[in-house]
């Protein structure tokens, strides 16, 4: 059976945008099915307005599709990928996340391997309880937590983070960056393939 990915990410700027494209490069390369979605813009247009950069990003995405509940129930796997507010995930993304009662309440989201990346401003600005309060969720789903661990090498490099991937919003994706995502979602694709 195919592992069918959903990468859904929600991006102000495009630090998050990036990491679910190199994921979805690396999950292709797998062998998965990807859906690249994002989660919709919930912010008001005077908000997004009023950044140039926030602004330039959701129109230099504007043809990625907005993620739907259907695509959740269309996939047997999940890679979140959201910064950081305040310690835990941006309203868009639990925007999202709000309007999946109907399939959860049928078991649509139960027995599906899980996995979430994260980005903040500063090197400690969240990124773990972020992490960890979306993994709350994932429980709540029934899912199954695919934590990268420390199962390569290359998380050393990247700061550690046995959680998931987290990226410091202006940082170069250097190479050791790509590699603890890809490496990250490949883990994900092959545990998908197991449960498959």
């Amino acid at each position: 059976m195919t592992v069918k990915l959903a990468i859904i990410y929600y991006s102000s700027y495009g630090t998050n945008h990036q990491m679910a494209t190199i994921a979805a490069d690396a999950a292709k390369a797998a062998g998965a099915e990807v859906r690249l979605l994002k989660a919709r813009e919930t912010a008001p247009a005077e908000a997004v307005n009023s950044q140039d950069a926030w602004k330039a990003h959701l129109e230099a995405t504007s043809d990625i599709p907005e993620a739907t509940p259907a695509d959740m129930e269309w996939a047997n796997a999940y890679l979140i990928s959201t910064g950081t507010r305040f310690g835990v995930m941006t309203s868009q993304m639990r925007a999202f996340i709000d309007t999946l009662g109907g399939v959860w309440a049928k078991g649509g989201l139960a027995n599906k391997p899980i996995s979430a990346m994260t980005s903040a401003q500063n090197a400690h600005g969240g990124q773990e309880t972020t992490l960890t309060s979306f993994y709350a969720t994932a429980m709540h789903w029934g899912g199954f937590i695919v934590a990268p661990g420390y199962t390569d090498e290359v998380l050393f490099k990247t700061g550690g983070n046995p959680y998931g991937y987290s990226h410091t919003q202006g940082a170069e994706f250097d190479a050791d960056a790509k590699a603890a995502i890809s490496h990250q979602a490949r883990r994900l694709v092959e545990v998908a393939g197991k449960l498959a």
